[in-house]
């Protein structure tokens, strides 16, 4: 396979309708190298995409990719409830963006999710109207979608039902118009936790579970682990609560054969 056929499928596999593609294209440039990375993670294959980072970082020690690749690496610690970890290496993708638009608001991004998941809400809420400053700048349509899953896990933390399925449903939106499998299935996942908090139970189940199908289908697997542990709380129209935690659970195991190391109860589905 060429060079430009494998950024072809990496960025499929990345940012497109492949993102279960197993095994990935080997990178020969550092944008291949992030792009597979971001592409590993999304299956929690973490061990892979620290090595393809570890390498990135190597060849190019800073710029705007350097600066993608600190805020990728914080993106898997998060996923893997570990907010303290992450802030260091948002803040280091910060750092490094300098000047570059795209770089900037996703690390600022990346911070309020870290300021959220540690309590800090007035924190978590100047980094996203920094994020959204940048916007304007960045040509990257993703960064709209994230701000609006930041924006409504935000809301959610504040107890705001109504504003948190607002910004949620901007976010199911803006992926529309993306084409990310990816960014789709988790623009669902902060949609069904949205309708969770505003009270609709009924409306958050059925999105739950249309988007668990999914993740099976894709074998996005972070995503998996994330829908099981909302659905073993408020109950599946689909499965049974035993059902459930076994799906939980096993996306669990499989991400920590990944390399995935979890936050302390974190696999459980319960906060450290």
């Amino acid at each position: 396979m060429t060079t430009s056929a494998s950024a072809a499928v990496l960025a499929d596999a990345a940012f497109g309708e492949d993102p279960g593609r197993w095994p990935l294209p080997a990178a020969a440039t550092p944008d291949e190298l992030w792009l597979r990375a971001v592409a590993a993670g999304g299956q929690g294959r973490y061990a892979s995409a620290r090595a393809d980072l570890a390498r990135l970082c190597r060849t190019q020690r800073d710029g705007p990719l350097t600066s993608l690749a600190h805020s990728t690496y914080a993106s898997f610690l998060r996923q893997l409830g570990r907010h303290a970890d992450a802030r260091g290496w948002d803040g280091r993708a910060s750092a490094l963006a300098d000047s570059d638009a795209e770089a900037a608001a996703d690390a600022l991004i990346g911070l309020a999710a870290d300021a959220l998941g540690l309590g800090r809400f007035a924190a978590a809420q100047r980094a996203l109207h920094r994020a959204a400053e940048r916007l304007s700048d960045a040509v990257s349509g993703r960064l709209p979608v994230r701000l609006a899953w930041v924006s409504a896990e935000l809301a959610m933390a504040r107890g705001e039902g109504v504003q948190a399925v607002r910004h949620a449903e901007q976010a199911v939106e803006a992926a529309a118009t993306l084409g990310s499998a990816r960014h789709a299935v988790k623009s669902d996942v902060v949609r069904a936790a949205a309708l969770c908090s505003a009270g609709d139970l009924d409306a958050a189940r059925r999105v739950a579970d249309a988007a668990l199908a999914e993740t099976e289908r894709l074998g996005m697997i972070p995503l998996r682990w994330a829908l099981a542990c909302l659905l073993a709380d408020i109950g599946s129209a689909t499965c049974s609560s035993g059902q459930m935690v076994a799906i939980r659970d096993e996306s669990a195991d499989t991400v920590r054969s990944r390399g995935g190391v979890w936050a302390v109860h974190v696999d459980k589905g319960t906060s450290s």
